[in-house]
């Protein structure tokens, strides 16, 4: 009988949380990660920030060139980004490298 009330109270409880609301209203704060103006910038945003924001990226660092293959590679490997041809993958390499790179190829 103990289990019941408690299952009880815990819905109830949970339940009260569907009648919470704020009068003054939520502001969601707005974080710009601008990128880098260079050659690929369009289509690596294109294609890196259809899934996360750029923060991201930018706290990967400066990174070595096979740093930044090894990274794209991962994201359409376990991540099915949309970079489809090796071209796109030269491009956003590239991008990366040249403007976030740490001059390194290894």
């Amino acid at each position: 009988m103990t289990s019941i009330k408690n299952i009880v109270l815990i819905v109830l409880f949970m339940g009260t949380t569907l009648f919470a609301e704020s009068k003054s209203g939520i502001t969601i704060p707005y974080i710009d990660f601008p990128m880098k103006e260079g050659k690929g910038m369009y289509s690596t945003r294109g294609k890196c920030n259809m899934c996360h924001s750029w923060g991201y990226t930018l706290n990967q660092g400066l990174q070595s060139k096979k740093f930044w293959h090894d990274k794209v590679m991962k994201m359409i490997v376990v991540f099915k980004a949309p970079i489809k041809t090796q071209k796109d993958i030269d491009t956003v390499v590239n991008y990366l490298f040249e403007n976030y790179g740490n001059g390194e190829l290894e």
